[in-house]
């Protein structure tokens, strides 16, 4: 009951002076507008804040990419310089094997000429096999499709063919021309010391004449040591001393 009283008496004030009510509703109207600004101005901080931070987020990642891009330009750059660089090169090169293969090729038309002239001037030893493999090189070599390196590496390769045939003991079937007839033989050859031949069924015995130029036939007394020879090379007995005919030009046997 007595807390009624304080409001009763302002309710009264208010009657007894109506000219108070105006004042306090404008300030309650100014106060509630000023709590109204700040919470709208607290709100646009709060939104300034936030915009702030987004930014400086947005400026931190752009920052990244801009120095991600340098680095990358750089990179770029550093790889077109070494491009530039390897194109040098590789122009050099190209300066360097056409002046090599004006070279080259030369040489190795004159190894193909040295090659037939060694061939038809050595003994007719695997001649059939030697002009099929010089007649094979001729036809490789205006191919197109073939590099010039692996051209000059089958002309090595048949010079050292012929290297192997003056160091090692071999045999093989081939036609002989003795007396203007061709004959089926077994032909056996010691490097470039001996070349000798004897028919399929043994009958008869030949050695190449160099000073002749010729097959000239052995007698019997040379049967034994060809045929021995025959058995070593083709590995049926084991290496020995072998008695064979030299043939050799005069020069050679100097």
């Amino acid at each position: 009951m007595t807390m009624i009283k304080p409001t009763l008496a302002i309710v009264a004030l208010a009657y007894a002076f109506p000219g108070l009510a105006n004042p306090i509703d404008t300030a309650k109207s100014i106060e509630h507008d000023t709590n109204h600004s700040s919470a709208n101005s607290q709100q646009k901080v709060d939104r300034s804040a936030e915009s702030a931070i987004k930014l400086k987020a947005q400026i931190e990642q752009l920052q990244q990419e801009t120095k991600n891009l340098r680095i990358y330009r750089d990179h770029v750059q550093a790889m077109v310089e070494s491009q530039q660089q390897e194109i040098a090169n590789i122009d050099e090169q190209i300066a360097q094997v056409k002046t090599t293969r004006q070279g080259i090729v030369p040489l190795m038309y004159e190894m193909l000429d040295g090659l037939e002239h060694s061939i038809q001037n050595d003994k007719p030893l695997r001649r059939q096999a030697r002009q099929n493999r010089l007649h094979k090189l001729k036809q490789l070599m205006p191919r197109a499709d073939v590099s010039e390196a692996e051209k000059f590496r089958r002309i090595l390769e048949a010079y050292q063919i012929e290297l192997d045939y003056g160091t090692k003991l071999g045999t093989y079937r081939g036609r002989i021309t003795v007396n203007q007839s061709q004959i089926e033989a077994q032909v056996l050859y010691l490097g470039r010391l001996s070349l000798v031949a004897r028919n399929l069924n043994r009958s008869q015995y030949w050695t190449w004449n160099t000073q002749a130029n010729q097959w000239q036939a052995l007698d019997s007394d040379a049967k034994e040591g060809i045929d021995h020879a025959f058995k070593v090379a083709k590995e049926k007995e084991s290496p020995s001393f072998l008695s064979l005919p030299v043939s050799l030009k005069t020069a050679e046997a100097k």
